[in-house]
């Protein structure tokens, strides 16, 4: 990971090594880095200074400040990653406590409305790059940096490389998206907007980048308001919707996982609260009593 050297103190350097030492993602870095700033904002002098005591009036503070559990317990990791091994006081944070979590079910888009939202893209690029994020289940960041040379026809599988958790995995490739992901290549090539071999989906910009999530977003969220949907609208929605259907489509769970490259079952298996599908085949008890009720 690239820092500027310009400004960085001796304590953040050192954390950059620690953590780049780990094999910490990029993003996990900057989100590391952020929450050890905003406790020395709080703190209004260097972070290693902190007390067990200042430390749990710090949470106080996130907490009163109306933060999200969720966010909370980023900073707590990321604190914990600072006193446990850039500072080396494990002891300090003893008084930060994980905050318990609401279980959300994902919402998920029927369908239909996965139809209307690949068509109402308005051109062949963004149908495609949308098609594989809901087709192959892929998160967002996977999908932009998916390059030419990734999509193999001969297995029909896409190749997901360095995906969550610095894991490859191979992703499933069906034949209406490899048409469409041909059609793209043949259009970009002649278009110009592609290279021979280099990034699937490249940057309006320059052909050397590829397009970043953030203007996959811009593209998912153009499309959604162009589709008419009112759900509220994620590229990870996508990837929930892709998983919900296959289980709706009576694939097997595990299958489900490797193709989403989860490490635990577990976090596979909240698709089965909202495959709905699947509810409405199940007769219930209530069915098996032939109550005579009145008319």
């Amino acid at each position: 990971m690239s820092h500027s050297t310009k400004t960085i103190s001796p304590l953040r350097q050192r954390m950059i090594e620690d953590m780049t030492m780990r094999n910490l993602t990029p993003g996990t870095q900057r989100g590391y880095i952020r929450a050890v700033k905003r406790l020395a904002q709080f703190l209004g002098r260097s972070p290693d200074t902190a007390t067990v005591e200042e430390l749990r009036l710090f949470q106080m503070h996130l907490t009163d400040a109306g933060m999200a559990g969720g966010n909370i317990n980023s900073i707590i990791t990321a604190l914990n990653f600072f006193f446990n091994v850039t500072v080396d006081q494990p002891g300090l944070t003893r008084k930060m406590h994980r905050v318990r979590t609401a279980h959300k079910l994902p919402v998920v888009l029927s369908p239909d409305e996965v139809k209307w939202l690949i068509e109402a893209a308005p051109i062949l690029r963004d149908k495609a790059a949308l098609s594989v994020a809901y087709g192959s289940g892929l998160r967002a960041a996977e999908v932009c940096a998916l390059r030419v040379t990734d999509i193999d026809r001969s297995r029909m599988t896409i190749r997901v490389n360095q995906g969550k958790g610095s894991k490859d995995r191979f992703a499933l490739l069906s034949p209406t998206l490899l048409e469409l992901l041909q059609n793209w290549w043949y259009q970009g090539h002649q278009q110009g907007k592609m290279l021979k071999r280099g990034w699937l989906f490249p940057s309006r910009v320059r052909l050397t980048k590829p397009i970043s999530p953030r203007q996959l977003n811009r593209i998912l969220h153009n499309a959604a308001d162009a589709a008419g949907l009112e759900k509220p609208i994620t590229l990870h929605l996508l990837r929930h919707s892709f998983a919900t259907h296959l289980l709706e489509q009576g694939v097997d769970i595990r299958v489900i996982q490797v193709l989403l490259g989860h490490k635990k079952l577990e976090t596979t298996a909240r698709y089965t609260h909202i495959a709905t599908r699947t509810l409405r085949s199940v007769t219930g008890p209530l069915e098996h009593l032939r109550l005579h009720l009145p008319t």
